[in-house]
């Protein structure tokens, strides 16, 4: 395995040397660099022009001139890169460093959220297959698989944004909205949870009722102004969730494991109190280090009380902590910050830009500040996302599904859930782990469009500038770091792939 991850390096480098000598004489010849001098009628247009040609040493050959960009990103070896200046005399790195550290803002969360929702749909829609919801999901992934960009960003920005902005200043919820609400979101449950006419019924019925009512407790309470969650919300929240990863894992007949999940569970509770202090001003250290906190007490209590299924009952009881955890810090955030914030920014939902202007206060307030700006590119990004996803597992699900071998497990009377996820789920990950690993490489490099439209200062828009402005050194900057990306995880995905097949190590 050593030997064929440093052989696979070694030929990527060869593979990036050359790409990048393609890519930098392609983007000195691609346009005039001064060419608005040239048209400029200021009387010190020469000097300018002087001036700048000396900065991108247009006077020296291009051989020259790579030579001197490959000797300063050379120095990352030793973790000194030196990607240049741009044609206005600025550090590329500094660009760099604020455009990576926006577009991986966007980029994770919107990529993480398209492999749990798209994986989990395709997953669903595979063992439906060609029932109504098949279908139906197959049409809205098409649809959102070939949504044009700009089109979906302007409507999400007229009905989402706009829409939301003007609701929040004076919440309502007519009587007529909440039943459409309802009945929708019945249809989508009696369809995926499926079975016989009476049961879909019930299905129906029991959401319905469930979304009227939870509707009406939210206008009576005020929540979206004034939300209020408590402890009793926040254990109901945990022991659904310990419940939820006991069946999905193990099934609710190991009852080590959902003893294991309660018990996290549980703990949410006094947890609660005793971080309420912690959590009101924190930092990004302490955050961190507080959910690792919580997965190692999770993994303490599997390992004392999974008995033969140790390993398992860690893995619920980690996965339950680590949620619990994250409801309480939703539940601070909400309850003392979220009306605060409403007061300073009467339209929270922003359109432009990754935050607001001149906008200043507490850690959780600029939190909440740049999650708005967050939450458009992030849902359009994901939407498209998803359809991908769900495709290939639904398709690799499919035929993994097909395997002998997925016959002989059912033939030994083991449970569907283990034959789904232990047996077939896991094989089918081989093609799905591939285009993660392309996914999240050409994302790095940026949306373009996406952060155009929303006037995200990313690497997308570093690139599409530089690239107008004949500017090579933020184009090879870009290069470099999507190039890089490209190979690490690539060479990431080969290592899983012998992670999830032993036999692919021979």
């Amino acid at each position: 395995m050593l030997r064929f991850i440093l052989r696979r390096f070694g030929s990527s480098l060869l593979v990036m040397l050359g790409a990048s000598l393609l890519m930098y004489v392609l983007v000195i010849n691609s346009g005039d660099p001064l060419a608005d001098l040239r048209e400029s009628t200021s009387s010190n247009r020469e000097q300018l022009i002087a001036q700048r040609t000396k900065s991108l040493g247009l006077d020296l050959p291009w051989y020259q001139r790579y030579w001197t960009w490959l000797t300063g990103v050379s120095k990352c070896v030793i973790g000194a890169c030196d990607f240049g200046l741009n044609r206005q005399g600025l550090h590329v790195n500094d660009l760099l460093g604020l455009a990576v550290s926006s577009t991986m803002r966007l980029v994770i969360i919107a990529t993480v959220l398209a492999i749990f929702i798209g994986i989990a749909v395709g997953i669903i829609t595979a063992i439906r297959q060609y029932s109504g919801l098949d279908y139906a999901v197959t049409f809205l992934t098409f649809l959102f698989f070939s949504l044009p960009v700009f089109w979906a960003a302007v409507l999400l920005k007229e009905y989402l944004a706009i829409g939301f902005n003007n609701w929040i200043a004076n919440p309502t919820y007519p009587l007529l909205a909440t039943l459409i609400i309802a009945v929708v979101l019945g249809i989508v449950a009696q369809a995926v949870l499926g079975g016989n006419a009476k049961r879909r019924l019930l299905t129906f019925g029991a959401t319905l009722g469930f979304v009227v009512l939870v509707l009406q407790i939210l206008a009576w309470t005020n929540f979206a102004r004034t939300p209020r969650v408590g402890p009793a919300v926040v254990l109901l929240l945990a022991a659904a969730t310990a419940v939820g990863a006991t069946v999905l894992l193990a099934g609710l007949h190991n009852r080590r494991v959902l003893y294991a999940g309660l018990i996290s569970a549980g703990l949410s509770l006094p947890i609660y109190y005793a971080t309420h202090g912690l959590l009101l001003e924190p930092n990004w250290t302490l955050l961190l280090l507080l959910g690792l906190s919580t997965i190692v007490v999770g993994i303490i209590i599997g390992q004392l009380v999974g008995g033969f299924s140790k390993r398992v009952a860690s893995t619920v009881a980690a996965i339950t902590a680590f949620v619990s955890g994250l409801i309480i810090l939703v539940d601070k955030v909400l309850v003392y910050y979220w009306p605060v914030y409403l007061g300073r920014i009467s339209r929270p939902i922003g359109t432009i830009g990754s935050e607001t202007p001149n906008f200043s206060g507490t850690f959780w307030e600029e939190f909440i500040d740049k999650g708005t700006q967050l939450l458009l590119p992030t849902i359009l990004l994901t939407l498209i996302s998803i359809a991908s996803y769900s495709r290939y597992t639904r398709g690799s699900m499919l035929e993994v599904s097909k395997q002998d071998y997925i016959r002989t497990a059912r033939a030994k009377g083991l449970s569907e859930r283990q034959v789904i996820i232990k047996h077939a789920f896991r094989n089918s990950l081989i093609p799905i782990t591939t285009i993660m690993a392309f996914d999240f490489a050409g994302l790095i490099g940026g949306a373009v469009i996406t952060e155009r439209v929303f006037g995200w200062k990313g690497m997308g828009d570093l690139f599409s500038q530089a690239l107008t402005a004949v500017d090579p050194n933020p184009v090879m900057a870009f290069f470099v770091v999507t190039g890089a990306s490209a190979i690490f995880f690539n060479l990431v995905a080969d290592i899983l792939y012998a992670v999830l097949d032993p036999r692919i190590r021979v």
